[in-house]
């Protein structure tokens, strides 16, 4: 099992890293020429600025039992259709059973934006520690659901 982050901006590298190496998981930040990442404990890995590179490459490296943090549903769905655990920024488990919703949701609210005659939309709101503390208990609770799940599949446990 390996972790890998589309780190473009991800406000919990440092979370993810802190459970990472208390459970001595390899960890992988992806990110584009436009972000500048270093870390003591990831491997970083850095692709050519372009639509969707990151993305791409992430799904390129990713396998079955690994766990991908990204807020993106496109990312995502690519992950769970590789066999991969997915979780978003804000400790929401990415699964077979809401990714289309989520997806469909995604495209709806995108139609809505187009026909919408608005120029600015409100961004995100802050995130606070609480955001945090909810995402590292999701987090932590996904990587020991999936090493329980990959260990008894590959005989380990």
């Amino acid at each position: 099992m390996q972790i890998f982050v589309d780190a473009d901006a991800c406000p919990v590298v440092d979370i993810v890293e802190t459970i990472a190496e208390k459970y001595n998981i390899s960890t992988t930040l992806l990110c584009d020429t436009n972000h500048i990442l270093y870390s003591d404990y990831s491997e970083v890995i850095v692709v050519s600025a372009g639509a969707d590179a990151v993305d791409y490459k992430l799904i390129s490296i990713c396998h079955k039992g690994d766990v991908v943090v990204s807020q993106d549903y496109g990312v995502a769905a690519m992950a769970l259709g590789k066999g991969a655990y997915a979780i978003h920024q804000s400790g929401k488990w990415y699964t077979n059973e809401n990714i289309d919703q989520m997806l469909m949701e995604r495209h709806l609210n995108k139609k809505v934006r187009r026909s919408s005659h608005k120029n600015h939309m409100k961004g995100p709101r802050k995130r606070t520690e609480e955001d945090d503390v909810r995402f590292a208990q999701s987090f932590e609770k996904l990587i020991l659901m999936a090493k329980s799940k990959e260990g008894a599949q590959s005989g380990t446990i």
